[in-house]
């Protein structure tokens, strides 16, 4: 039997025309929206085809909603599922300094229409999520522009503006809170109790043994979170 022996130059040269499974990048993009340049990170599934339909979430992260808190957030819940999954998963950083439930929400709903222009999620609407500030920013955003969404979604986050919950009607809710966080537990349970005597669509829950900021990586967070999106387009949310 005749063997082929390859150094290290020929088996690199072997290898590298070997076909390997297409793995996305988390890319950065700057644009203009609202009059404000905007930086925003975009998380692709793996093996991305731009001919396909996708879901699309909208992601809006807690603190001061800067870059690096986009890039730590996105990997810590969002990344890994949004690319083997297969979702696309858009997180912008405050383009002035301000949060995304004050100054900072002018860029919509520019921004919106660009990302549903840009990937065309199956029936045209999007998923909203946050977290901290990032989830009080997207029922905000949520509340001013609902015929853009399906769900939205925040871990923790809720909608300070009372006099807007009418516009959540339609919606899938999605509220979760962690045991320990004292500081957010009851304004949140009881705002998911009005909305659910409304009649929404609301799931609340819970999380055992979490502080204020959830770790997604316990109790399976992070791919509950993902499903919620997935059952909001099975169940007819609009």
């Amino acid at each position: 039997m005749q063997r082929t022996l390859y150094g290290t130059a020929g088996l690199a040269l072997l290898l590298a025309l070997v076909p390997l499974p297409a793995r996305a990048e988390m890319i950065e993009e700057v644009g203009r929206f609202g009059g404000l340049d905007v930086r925003y990170k975009v998380v692709l599934p793996n093996d991305y085809d731009a001919a396909r339909t996708y879901p699309l979430a909208l992601h809006l992260v807690g603190g001061p909603q800067t870059m690096e808190i986009v890039e730590s957030s996105l990997n810590a819940d969002w990344r890994h599922l949004a690319e083997t999954q297969g979702m696309i998963v858009v997180s912008p950083a405050s383009p002035n300094g301000e949060l995304f439930f004050s100054g900072a929400d002018v860029i919509f709903p520019e921004f919106l229409d660009f990302l549903l222009t840009t990937y065309h999620p199956a029936g045209g609407k999007m998923h909203i999520t946050g977290h901290s500030n990032g989830g009080i920013s997207a029922f905000h955003v949520a509340s001013l522009y609902p015929d853009y969404f399906l769900s939205v979604t925040g871990y923790p986050g809720l909608l300070n503006a009372q006099e807007r919950l009418d516009a959540l009607e339609g919606l899938c809710i999605f509220m979760h809170v962690g045991d320990q966080d004292t500081g957010w537990l009851g304004a949140m349970q009881e705002q998911a109790q009005t909305l659910e005597q409304r009649g929404y669509e609301v799931s609340f829950t819970i999380e055992t043994d979490q502080i204020h900021r959830l770790d997604t990586s316990r109790g399976d967070l992070a791919q509950r979170l993902f499903d919620e999106l997935a059952s909001a387009r099975d169940a007819g949310c609009s």
